[in-house]
């Protein structure tokens, strides 16, 4: 029954794209919470963990759009597929980075935020920098940090992308 119900929700293009979408969202929505409001400083590896995420967005959006084209909906979810594992291996090297596994291939691996009400100059030379190295936040209970859940995150939703695109059918 369960094994039934979670192979319609994979089986069906416009509950696949909705999923992906929200939880692309969802995850954007959470580093900017984490930024704005608890006051964390992201690096250059958290920002670019970003960008995957909003790439979901849009390609989500689309699959919703094309949804009843069932060849494309395949292709973007494989292609949605491929963006989650590619950001999960960057949150891998996000991790090697703060555990100093290895040193970040990054310069300085530091980001500069602009602050609209300075000047360009002034912006640079006062915002604070933050390593790559330095773990913003860690799970007070098990002890990981937001890229090691971005790991398993990122390659859940890949799993569910390709899972989803091989299952899909015109509904």
């Amino acid at each position: 029954m369960i094994f039934t119900m979670i192979k319609t929700i994979l089986s069906n293009p416009l509950t696949s794209f909705a999923i992906v979408t929200l939880m692309s969202i969802i995850a954007l929505a959470a580093a900017f919470i984490g930024e704005h409001v608890f006051d964390l400083q992201p690096c250059n590896l958290c920002i670019y963990q970003r960008y995957p995420f909003a790439i979901g967005v849009i390609f989500g959006l689309l699959g919703i759009s094309l949804r009843n084209n069932i060849q494309i909906s395949r292709i973007i979810l494989g292609l949605l597929g491929l963006n989650f594992l590619i950001n999960s291996f960057i949150a891998f090297y996000h991790t090697g980075v703060e555990q100093a596994w290895w040193k970040s291939a990054f310069e300085g691996c530091k980001v500069i935020l602009i602050n609209s009400d300075k000047s360009l100059l002034d912006s640079i030379m006062g915002t604070p920098l933050t390593s790559c190295t330095d773990v913003q936040w860690v799970d007070p209970i098990i002890g990981l940090s937001m890229a090691n859940y971005n790991i398993a995150f990122c390659f859940g939703l890949f799993v569910f992308c390709i899972i989803s695109s091989v299952f899909i059918r015109k509904t």
